[in-house]
């Protein structure tokens, strides 16, 4: 793990992490425990007799595993979630708000290319809406 993110997530490092499948990406998410925590309470409100539901939460949840960051800063990840995300020699960190997404470093490259959108149309459909400051600017 690089150093400047090792420490960005210090406080993190003592509870540990939770490392899965990212839902629309190939690559891992990589989850602080308190993190995790707050996404369980929202899935745990899902009624598990509606079968999406309980379909959603099979899928979101497989292949989770349950990790540490060691004291030299290294980060095991298993064997399965390497070949889920086609890990192969270099890797990539991203910052996904109050995740981490763990990448291949040609697969991210070509995630963020933006050959297959129009990052402006897309940003602009996103946040386009959003303006909740007093000043006017989002």
């Amino acid at each position: 793990m690089p150093a400047p993110l090792k420490k960005q997530l210090t406080a993190s490092l003592q509870s540990g992490f939770v490392l899965k499948r990212s839902v629309f990406q190939q690559c891992l998410e990589l989850y602080p425990m308190e993190e995790w925590d707050l996404m369980m309470k929202k899935i745990n409100k899902l009624n598990r007799f509606v079968k999406k539901n309980n379909d959603f939460i099979r899928r979101f949840t497989a292949g989770v595993k349950v990790v540490e960051v060691d004291a030299l800063g290294r980060l095991l990840v298993p064997k399965d979630l390497v070949t889920f995300a086609s890990i192969s020699k270099d890797v990539v960190f991203s910052s996904a708000v109050n995740i981490v997404e763990i990448w291949d470093k040609d697969l991210y490259e070509k995630s963020i290319s933006g050959e297959d959108m129009d990052f402006a149309d897309l940003a602009e459909e996103v946040m386009g809406n959003i303006n909740d400051d007093e000043d006017g600017i989002s």
